[in-house]
């Protein structure tokens, strides 16, 4: 999941380009590559993680992107990802080192996009975030995001695991299960680094997922000023701030 605070993924940084990126890329030129492409002004990408999604929007958009993400851990390899590519795209792309209600920004993009973030928020913190990305947008604008669980589990979720890839004579893997605790859907990622069939490194994260049902995330954005609208595809959800 892509960074949203200026806390954790201390952990996580280091497994997630490894065992996710590569789906995570495919997951995004499907999904937001399109709507780049048509981009004229400049898209935002609201907790850009490692940078998977905005090397996505930088391959096929060709304006400016404004890259948020807070967390030290997720940008330092958002910085190491923007380092291999050309200077072209290097010129095009502004890193923003804090939320996105702290960057302040005003109408400078015509396409958002928030990966893997909004479940992350809790909500207070979506709602403010909604009016952040609705004063970033120009009138028009597109917002897209994949939705957060639309409720919470009676049980906990069956186990699914990433990886293993290999590096050297090494196996990185993770279990991720999650179960609903308090209110909240805990994600709980356990990586492990094995050789020979032997355990090196074992580490854990947990992440707080906060449900929300699609009628509620409506009543959300409309308070911020955001039109639900049609998805341009599966799994995601779309909202647009009334042109001027």
């Amino acid at each position: 999941m892509n960074g949203t605070h200026g806390g954790g993924y201390a952990v996580s940084a280091e497994f997630y380009d490894l065992l996710q990126a590569e789906t995570d890329r495919r997951l995004a030129e499907r999904r937001f590559g399109p709507a780049a492409a048509r981009a004229r002004r400049a898209v935002l990408d609201v907790g850009a993680g490692t940078g998977i999604v905005t090397e996505v929007l930088l391959h096929t958009s060709g304006v400016p992107v404004h890259a948020v993400e807070p967390a030290p851990a997720m940008r330092a390899a958002l910085a190491s990802r923007l380092a291999h590519l050309g200077a072209d795209q290097r010129a095009r792309v502004t890193v923003h080192p804090e939320t996105l209600e702290a960057a302040g920004l005003t109408e400078i993009a015509d396409l958002a996009v928030a990966s893997n973030v909004i479940a992350c928020l809790d909500p207070a913190t979506r709602r403010t975030t909604w009016k952040a990305i609705a004063a970033a947008l120009v009138p028009g604008g597109l917002l897209l995001f994949d939705p957060p669980p639309d409720h919470l589990p009676d049980r906990p979720e069956p186990a699914i695991r990433l990886g293993p890839v290999r590096v050297g004579p090494d196996h990185y893997s993770a279990d991720v299960t999650r179960h609903p605790h308090r209110g909240v859907l805990q994600a709980v990622f356990v990586y492990r680094v094995e050789r020979d069939g032997e355990v090196l490194r074992e580490e854990q994260e947990t992440f707080n997922l906060w449900p929300a049902p699609a009628e509620r995330l409506t009543e959300e954005l409309a308070s911020a000023g955001l039109h639900l609208v049609r998805a341009p595809s599966t799994g995601l959800m779309a909202a647009r701030r009334p042109a001027a």
